[in-house]
């Protein structure tokens, strides 16, 4: 279904760190999404000069700004921090606009796009867990779905230490629990770990995620088909997924690894972190853009 401009879900983003600038250039990028308000706290910042020089309205005000200005749009995106989102989320509330919350908060239902974008999109707060989460639950999901009997999953992300901002650096220990959460959650394993690494190499090396498993039982031949169908759906809207290490049993665990470049829309191409949970970010949007342009049309 073609969307046309007037058509177009209007969107403020709310965070001008690295998460929401690079939001910001993919939304602008969508055929279903119109940004029409842009808000941080210094409008000097690099995320603010990026959205000035793009023509994107701006603001300055915070939370002030979402509030004066709600009329403009019909979703938020909060790529803030985890405290301030459980700060402002009632705010939010009373505008009575879909949220799509990017911080590691867990007031809302966790989204996965491959996993449960479906059964998420009635909740008025969607989380989009943690970039670690984004790539390594569907893994989790479906050696869950494979194995009946997950006792312990453990998931370890390394990511560019200049990827991570001043907002994902203060969430290390949410990013810790809600990761750790999702995944018992989506897999059903019994117990689950997250580990997350900055890494200051240079060259800035790419996001890689490796899943580990112990299982009673594996079967390798029916896991690997269908972790290589996860990839390819994932792949749908997160291009520079891809599964480098397919799922090995060694040393009696299960293990796979997978590397997410990004498109450089913000950061280099390393940034798979921030692409990953925008790309998540912004399937669940045009989900909502899609459904809207649908009632419109019954409507007429």
């Amino acid at each position: 279904m073609f969307t046309t401009p007037d058509q177009k879900l209007k969107v403020a983003i709310f965070g001008s760190g690295n998460i929401g600038t690079d939001l910001l250039v993919k939304t602008l990028r969508s055929s279903h999404l119109e940004c029409s308000l842009f808000v941080g706290r210094n409008l000097s910042s690099p995320g603010m000069t990026k959205a000035r020089s793009l023509g994107v309205p701006v603001s300055d005000q915070s939370i002030a700004a979402v509030l004066r200005e709600a009329g403009a749009f019909d979703l938020i995106f909060d790529a803030t921090s985890a405290s301030a989102h459980l700060e402002n989320w009632p705010v939010f509330e009373r505008l009575g606009k879909p949220v799509i919350d990017l911080t590691p908060s867990r007031i809302g239902v966790m989204c996965v796009p491959a996993v449960n974008l479906g059964d998420a999109m009635n909740c008025p707060n969607i989380n989009m867990v943690t970039c670690g989460g984004q790539a390594s639950i569907p893994l989790a999901r479906v050696i869950g779905q494979v194995h009946p009997d997950v006792s312990y999953i453990e998931v370890v992300s390394s990511i560019a230490s200049r990827s991570a901002g001043l907002a994902t650096r203060a969430n290390i220990d949410e990013y810790v629990e809600t990761t750790e959460l999702a995944v018992k959650e989506f897999s059903g394993a019994r117990r689950a770990k997250a580990i997350l690494i900055l890494n200051p190499a240079q060259p800035c090396i790419d996001m890689q995620t490796t899943v580990f498993a112990q299982v009673d039982r594996p079967r390798m031949p029916e896991l690997t088909a269908a972790v290589e169908r996860m990839a390819r759906e994932i792949q749908a809207y997160v291009p520079g997924y891809q599964l480098v290490v397919p799922p090995v049993y060694e040393g009696g665990r299960i293990a796979m690894t997978v590397r997410v470049r990004g498109l450089g829309d913000f950061l280099p191409q390393y940034a798979g972190n921030l692409d990953i949970i925008n790309c998540a970010a912004l399937a669940v949007a045009e989900q909502h853009a899609r459904q809207r342009v649908h009632s419109l049309v019954e409507a007429s």
